[in-house]
């Protein structure tokens, strides 16, 4: 009988090139996985006088429960809040108040900020009532 010879050692020569495409793959994928968000600064909690809107000049945005977008008590359809904003951005120079419901969407808010930035509106805050 012939005898078999037995084997001894571990050929990693696959499981490198595995590796190896595994690490290109990554390193092609990882930068489209940068996704740009909002850039927003926190304020910190501190106790200060708050001006009312006539000092300050500060437009007022109302964003209720069911993402309808109230100025002054009236009601402004989303199409022309852009328009609106463009034709008042300079009454306010202060800047814009978002005041939303707790049960109103993200993309309401979000839809409001951006027509207010194309509107020429650069400060904007947001505050939950």
């Amino acid at each position: 009988m012939s005898e078999r010879k037995t084997f001894n050692e571990i050929n990693i020569t696959p499981l490198t090139d595995i590796f190896l495409v595994l690490l290109i793959i990554m390193m092609v994928i990882a930068p489209l996985l940068d996704q740009q968000g909002l850039n927003l600064t926190v304020p910190e909690n501190v106790e200060q006088e708050h001006l009312t809107n006539q000092d300050a000049k500060i437009l007022t945005v109302n964003v209720t429960e069911d993402d309808k977008y109230y100025i002054d008590g009236e009601e402004i359809a989303i199409d022309d809040l852009e328009a609106y904003l463009k034709k008042v951005a300079k009454d306010y120079p202060d800047g814009m108040m978002i005041e939303t419901d707790g049960d109103s969407t993200h993309g309401a808010i979000v839809k409001v900020m951006d027509s207010a930035r194309n509107s020429g509106i650069t400060s904007i805050s947001v505050s939950e009532i």
